[in-house]
């Protein structure tokens, strides 16, 4: 999918999460506007709007401030980014862990770093569907950012990976829930992408090293790519799929 095509022409959408240029979010966002879409954008707080809104300015992406943790912010945004419009599609990609409980062992990771890790990364998505579902009023679509290690265990992935799993299963009982209004639910799942979200995890130089050497495309996937996927399940080429989770990692989830 090229951004002439203009795949989201006349369409309204939310992305959650930028946090600089390297994130995969900036990169749906960036796509999403050159296909057509008005937007409206978010990172954590002021430390990060200075990275962002540089790159959202002159994209005529309305930048706003949120943290799902914070109460009243989720529901704040989702009435300015709806509006008297309405939304079409919405796209979830913020996760967060401690950093003592992502980086030691599951068996050791504390009751409030787990819930925590939870309610941000997992649960907070279940809450921005409840809260658009009355925007989404020509159904839509709702996407959110998984790995492999939600299957699979990575090494160092740690804590992540039981909450992705539960992000990937929430998906498909959402997809079930909301099918009924048209509004179509999905988890995308890149294959290691230099993020800052990334850097968190030990030992990611790595991870990405053997990726590349195993993977059979030769190379690994982009946060292009990403970007391109997250548009056509936002499109209308992709009205007739709910509740999957699509690989973006050059085919390293088939390998055993």
């Amino acid at each position: 999918m090229t951004p002439h095509s203009r795949a989201l022409e006349g369409r309204r959408g939310l992305i959650l999460g930028l946090a600089n240029e390297h994130s995969i979010a900036w990169h749906c966002a960036r796509l999403a506007v050159a296909s057509g879409a008005e937007l409206v954008a978010t990172c954590l707080n002021d430390k990060a709007r200075k990275w962002v809104e540089p790159l959202t300015r002159p994209a005529g992406i309305d930048l706003v401030n949120c943290d799902v943790e914070q109460p009243g912010s989720l529901e704040a945004l989702v009435e300015h980014a709806a509006g008297a419009k309405g939304l079409d599609f919405v796209i979830h990609s913020i996760a967060w862990a401690p950093l003592q409980d992502l980086q030691g062992r599951v068996v050791d990771s504390s009751g409030e770093g787990f819930t925590r890790a939870m309610a941000v990364s997992c649960h907070s998505f279940a809450r921005l569907a409840r809260l658009c579902e009355p925007h989404l009023r020509h159904g839509g679509t709702l996407i959110a950012m998984s790995y492999l290690g939600a299957v699979e265990t990575v090494p160092q992935y740690g804590l992540m990976g039981p909450v992705k799993a539960a992000l990937e299963s929430l998906v498909r009982y959402m997809a079930v829930e909301l099918g009924s209004r048209d509004i179509r639910v999905h988890a995308v799942s890149p294959g290691p992408i230099a993020t800052r979200a990334a850097s968190g995890i030990p030992g990611f130089d790595a991870l990405l090293e053997d990726n590349r050497r195993k993977v059979p495309l030769g190379r690994l996937a982009t946060a292009e790519e990403v970007a391109a996927l997250c548009v056509f399940l936002c499109s209308d080429g992709a009205t007739g799929m709910t509740g999957q989770t699509l690989y973006v990692d050059a085919g390293y989830h088939i390998l055993a």
